[in-house]
């Protein structure tokens, strides 16, 4: 089975694993400042704290921006789930904004008129590698006293209008899973520009723990004493994962251009078939493509989904509606609220994209998905 998605690990990145394993550090030591530190430089200096996923690094996040009871959290329903359900686990209400029908990415028209006076944060998708709108999702969240996140787990390593992923929004979450822009294993990261955000979202990460002195509460404790000012998790990533994140993005550049290529190759391919809708690329943009999805009409992509599978290919769906899991529906969610992402729901299926797809996987794939919509 051709499989939609998958990593790339070269020698070079066993070797950066196995010197940690040989090493006196597994986990807290200097692999984890070193990945940080690529990624801060990566996304335009901003401060990095990794976690040991993407959906870590959301809950981080939320944590940092103090949402709870009563907040409330503008998102698209056009992600995975994790998006919505970290907020949602800190007791935020989540309400739900439409995306543009040509791209899924949220569409700042529905995020404002989705804003009320409860709304803390507006949680942007940069769904299968486009960055959204940050400049104007940023104007319609400040004149709603909100911040805005960016859930670029599909999107780092892209830029918008010459800025890179990790600097559009006021935090940003990154994923690092097997079939994301690079790899860590399991990981994430949160890129924050506020230093108190930061901070929390450094000690949320950290189970809470405090090792200031200036901000210990205790009168001249000794050399070994730490706090636990506010609740927190173990989401540290170790050091074996950084090794070979580190390693990973010294490669980034050559999986971008690996991946655009196959990109060009699908639309080229794939420009004038019937019964196919390409996604629009966003104008400014320089896409690290995470997907390539494809919009199959007239009602067949269930049809055309098992019949690639059928033929060992392995396309897939991005995503469910957040609010069609039963979770969302128990807490009185309905279909019909976004009608732009149920109907690109309805249509959308995810060739395969990784580094390593070879052309003539790439023509395997246009050739079948032509024959079959014949």
């Amino acid at each position: 089975m051709l499989p939609y998605g998958r990593q790339s690990v070269s020698e070079e990145d066993v070797e950066a694993v196995v010197a940690v394993l040989r090493g006196d550090w597994l986990t807290t030591g200097p692999a984890v400042d070193a990945f940080e530190a690529a990624l801060s430089e990566a996304v335009g200096g901003h401060p990095v704290v990794t976690t040991t996923s993407g959906t870590a690094a959301l809950h981080t996040a939320y944590d940092s921006l103090g949402i709870g009871a009563g907040d409330e959290v503008v998102t698209t329903p056009m992600t995975f789930v994790a998006t919505a359900s970290t907020a949602s686990m800190h007791g935020a209400t989540i309400v739900f904004a439409d995306v543009d029908p040509e791209t899924a990415l949220v569409d700042p028209a529905a995020v404002e008129a989705a804003l009320t006076p409860r709304t803390k944060v507006v949680a942007a998708v940069d769904y299968a590698g486009q960055p959204c709108d940050y400049a104007a999702l940023t104007a319609v969240a400040r004149d709603a006293g909100a911040l805005v996140l960016a859930d670029a787990a599909h999107s780092f390593g892209g830029s918008l209008d010459g800025r890179p992923v990790g600097d559009l929004a006021d935090l940003t979450a990154l994923s690092f899973f097997p079939t994301k822009n690079l790899t860590t294993g399991e990981g994430g990261a949160v890129v924050h520009k506020d230093p108190a955000l930061g901070q929390r979202a450094r000690e949320f990460h950290n189970i809470g723990l405090v090792r200031d002195p200036a901000r210990f509460r205790e009168v001249d404790p000794g050399g070994w004493h730490q706090e636990v000012h506010a609740l927190g998790l173990n989401y540290r990533l170790t050091d074996v994962a950084c090794a070979l994140g580190l390693s990973q993005l010294r490669r980034l550049a050559t999986f971008k251009k690996r991946r655009s290529e196959i990109v060009a190759r699908y639309r080229a391919g794939l420009a004038d078939v019937d019964g196919l809708r390409l996604v629009e690329q966003v104008p400014g943009s320089d896409p690290l493509w995470h997907l390539f999805p494809v919009r199959v009409l007239d009602g067949r992509r269930r049809e055309v989904y098992e019949r690639m599978r059928a033929a060992g290919i392995g396309v897939q769906v991005n995503y469910v509606p957040v609010y069609w899991h039963p979770v969302y529906e128990d807490l009185g969610y309905r279909r019909g609220l976004c009608p732009n992402a149920e109907q690109f729901y309805a249509e959308q299926l995810s060739l395969p994209l990784f580094v390593e797809l070879r052309d003539e996987d790439v023509d395997r794939v246009v050739e079948t998905l032509t024959e079959l919509l014949r």
